[in-house]
């Protein structure tokens, strides 16, 4: 009964063209893990599109179980601020904590004396696995150069796009665009945005998100994806993040330069959907010293995550040497004062990929960190300590640069030295005791959990929405025990923020009924998912677009006439459509790799992984390594036999080692530190550093 209500609602929502804002009792629409806090914000519309519309709560919420909507828990509400109205949502509002209730199922909180119900939603131990799974499919569906079979794809299956005559595969350089000779392959790689474009220095973010989604949940991810390399025993984030990289080291030059971006020369051209059907050239634009530079931040992490995997090592060392090229050329450039920061003249047409010097020197620092952690090379380790403090301190801990909020958790995870990791330590925890931006822990200035400066509601805020939630989340590391639950708890408030926890009650992700959501975004501007096409609505034409697609989310500074968005508070300053110009909805509803990136590192935190199909073990070898330090003397114990390779700080091989014994004495007589890489005859390998007093 109650879901045949829901469907028409859902369907007269649409149709009224105010498809947000559909209901007064906001819950994440996916669920919530059994022992995590479970918080539902009642609203009554105060300013924005749904004023007029009016809610006062019962003073007790049921909690139904909707097989049988038997009431299974009741809860008193709270105001929320003494019913005073919150600007930035124009709702004034009430709170309901259910966290006490745990046990596994399927529910929704039901007004009896309004007769209002919220939307369905499970408790249990997966609830996000499969949302994660999608949310990862939406890079599958923005490859480029790649086949996309209905037997991945469904029903938006797609022959292999930008394979025609002078595109991707004989891709010519715009500003000398009859000359053959220059012509390159760079097919491969993902669609960055809303159009067919790619871009080295916009993959940046995304790709370092994607990294750290794998390195800090691993447990998160398996091979199941259902994408072409489902089954090879390397977890599909990892197949995902690789597309992208090979694409990326086609952009690049043995002597470390890097092209900027490739794409269109005209607005008008590679505008037709599906993304095969398009036949016009494409270009690719000047190497510039910002691409050379984000080039050299991708390539070194991934080769530190790569380089865990013994079927990958070549890769990982052919991912670092490129990136140390890059590195080199980004340095010396810097110290020439060439950094090129009006490089991107915009004749490949879209987005300006240029990067402000101040950017490029803090990528520098932040790869100097990765290039360190694969090598141990103790020339990278000395660039970032005689720089990193140079830089401004607001983006040590910041969500619009958390590459480098990374980078600086990961160096003082290394231990370097005593004194950097506590000089780490105390900066990294004084800017988050100051959080002067209340983003941070248990704030409540947010009606809807969420909060962050007005001035982050901007082109594209959902992606730093998702980033605050992770900074919470590193946070939660930093501080430790101390802190953690109080900031793991606020990172889950965000991710709720993306399933329905939002004044537009609405799931930021596009066409997600299948997957549980009630309302949700039905469309996105995606030139493959455009206006009149097949794939425009999700419940009004034949398909819809893909699932999954992290939309661009509120945008105060919208620049059209649509009111929504326009004339909102500026968390109401959306709509649900995907027109062109003039009324401009990629400013609103375009989705970006990036923006997407942010989300799925977000969810991962609540992922354990419910194996299906085995991944490969990543490299761990058990190996001791004793005394360490060492007076001259050092045994490296382990069952496996390989070649041990001792080199000192600079990347010089000191002594190789044959092991055959399952014991290997290490003899060094000058102090200093050293670094140990074992290569075991299985093709495992292990690094470890080793310091002789």
């Amino acid at each position: 009964m109650r879901q045949l209500f829901t469907s028409f609602f859902l369907l007269w929502s649409v149709l009224s063209f105010c498809q947000q804002g559909t209901s007064f009792i906001h819950v994440d629409q996916f669920g919530y893990l059994p022992n995590a806090r479970k918080l539902a914000v009642m609203s009554d519309p105060q300013v924005g599109f749904n004023a007029a519309n009016s809610y006062t709560p019962s003073a007790v919420i049921e909690l139904r179980n909707a097989a049988d909507d038997m009431v299974v828990a009741s809860y008193e509400i709270s105001e929320w601020n003494n019913l005073q109205t919150h600007e930035a949502s124009g709702d004034r509002g009430w709170w309901v904590d259910f966290s006490s209730y745990t046990t596994p199922g399927s529910y929704y909180l039901f007004d009896l004396d309004n007769q209002i119900a919220s939307a369905e939603f499970e408790i249990g131990d997966h609830v996000y696995n499969e949302l994660l799974k999608t949310a990862g499919r939406a890079f599958f569906y923005n490859r480029c150069g790649a086949a996309k079979l209905e037997e991945f794809a469904g029903a938006w299956s797609d022959l292999a796009s930008f394979e025609n005559p002078g595109q991707d595969t004989e891709c010519r350089y715009i500003y000398d665009p009859n000359n053959p000779e220059l012509a390159r392959d760079l097919s491969g790689g993902w669609f960055d945005a809303g159009d067919y474009n790619k871009y080295v220095t916009f993959l940046w973010a995304c790709m370092n998100d994607l990294l750290m989604a794998y390195r800090e949940s691993t447990i998160a991810f398996g091979d199941d994806w259902n994408i072409p390399e489902s089954g090879n025993g390397i977890p599909d984030i990892l197949d995902e993040i690789k597309w992208e990289l090979d694409w990326l080291m086609k952009m690049n030059n043995p002597d470390g330069t890097c092209i900027i971006k490739m794409g269109s020369q005209n607005y008008n051209e590679n505008t037709l959907s599906p993304p095969s059907a398009n036949t016009d050239p494409r270009f690719y634009g000047p190497t510039c010293t910002s691409a050379s530079i984000a080039s050299a931040s991708v390539l070194s992490q991934a080769a530190v995550v790569f380089g865990q995997y013994a079927s990958f090592t070549g890769y990982a060392n052919q991912l670092h040497a490129q990136a140390v090229a890059n590195w080199n050329y980004g340095v010396e450039m810097a110290s020439q004062g060439m950094l090129e920061t009006d490089c991107d003249d915009g004749s490949i047409v879209a987005g300006d990929a240029d990067w402000s010097i101040e950017q490029q020197e803090q990528v520098l620092v932040q790869t100097a960190v990765y290039l360190y952690e694969f090598s141990y090379q103790d020339d990278y380790a000395s660039y970032f300590i005689d720089t990193y403090q140079s830089l401004p301190a607001y983006t040590w801990i910041d969500s619009y640069s958390m590459a480098f909020s990374d980078a600086m958790l990961n160096m003082k995870n290394l231990n370097y030295s005593a004194s950097l990791t506590n000089d780490l330590n105390a900066a990294l925890s004084t800017m988050v005791q100051n959080d002067f931006e209340n983003f941070m822990g248990e704030e409540t200035t947010d009606l809807y959990g969420a909060h962050m400066p007005d001035y982050s509601y901007h082109w594209g805020s959902n992606s730093p929405k998702a980033s605050y939630g992770n900074l919470n989340w590193s946070v939660a590391q930093l501080l430790g025990e101390a802190g953690a639950q109080e900031h793991q708890s606020k990172a889950a408030d965000f991710l709720h923020y993306f399933h329905g926890v939002n004044p537009l009650d609405l799931v930021m992700l596009s066409n997600m009924y299948s997957f549980g959501a009630e309302h949700c975004v039905n469309e996105i501007y995606h030139t493959w998912f455009y206006n009149g096409t097949d794939y425009d609505n999700a419940i009004l034409d034949a398909l819809g677009p893909a699932p999954g697609f992290v939309t661009g989310g509120p945008n105060q500074w919208y620049s059209g006439t649509f009111s929504p968005p326009a004339n909102q508070p500026i968390m109401k300053s959306y709509l649900d459509y995907n027109d062109g110009f003039p009324e401009v909805s990629w400013e609103i509803t375009e989705p970006a790799i990036y923006y997407q990136a942010a989300y799925l590192r977000l969810l991962a935190h609540f992922v354990v992984y419910d194996p299906g199909n085995s991944v490969e073990e990543v490299n761990h070898l058990e190996a001791n390594l004793y005394p360490n330090p060492a007076q001259r003397e050092s045994y490296f114990e382990s069952v496996e036999n390989g070649q041990m390779i001792v080199l000192n700080t600079k990347g010089q091989v000191i002594q190789q080692l044959a092991k055959n014994q399952s014991r290997l004495l290490i003899r060094l007589d000058e102090p200093g530190l050293y670094v140990l890489h074992f290569l075991a005859d299985n093709g495992l390998s292990l690094t470890r550093k080793l310091i002789i007093e």
